[in-house]
């Protein structure tokens, strides 16, 4: 007969095992906060910056494109043209809205969250524009000494 005897119970290998799985579940934490981070720090910030400026650039365009239009519009008459701006800017589309600001004009370019605001710049106080439109497709501005009905 063997004599009894007890030693204590060898615990290393489940020790080893719950290590390795806090470890790995706090490194997958981190990872998934990690993914989150990086997406919004590193791609739609500067992606809603670029929006921003282009939206200035655009505004701008629009802006110098109707102030052309009424260095050229006739003093009784009408006249048209079309242009285009880009269909979307940082794979979203926009809006485009002229209209009053108090006494002065501006053209507002929105796209979600990101809105920028530029003057139509000499002709505020004698003319008034308004109107909308988005990048999609060809846009017209069209000027009637007469007016048009609102």
């Amino acid at each position: 007969m063997r004599p009894c005897i007890t030693e204590p119970a060898n615990e290393d290998g489940v020790t080893r095992l719950l290590e390795y799985i806090i470890i790995s579940g706090v490194l997958l934490v981190l990872m998934i906060v990690m993914m989150f981070t990086v997406n919004a720090v590193f791609m739609e910030g500067p992606a809603d910056k670029l929006r921003y400026h282009a939206f200035v650039d655009i505004g701008n365009g629009v802006s110098t494109r109707i102030v052309d239009l009424y260095v050229i519009a006739p003093g009784n008459g009408t006249i048209e043209t079309k242009f285009d701006i880009p269909d979307d800017v940082a794979g979203k589309g926009y809006f485009v809205d002229v209209a009053m600001n108090g006494t002065s004009q501006a053209i507002q370019v929105q796209g979600g969250s990101i809105r920028s605001k530029v003057a139509i710049g000499g002709i505020g106080a004698t003319k008034g524009v308004v109107g909308n439109t988005t990048g999609a497709g060809w846009n017209v501005i069209q000027y009637d000494s007469g007016g048009f009905p609102t």
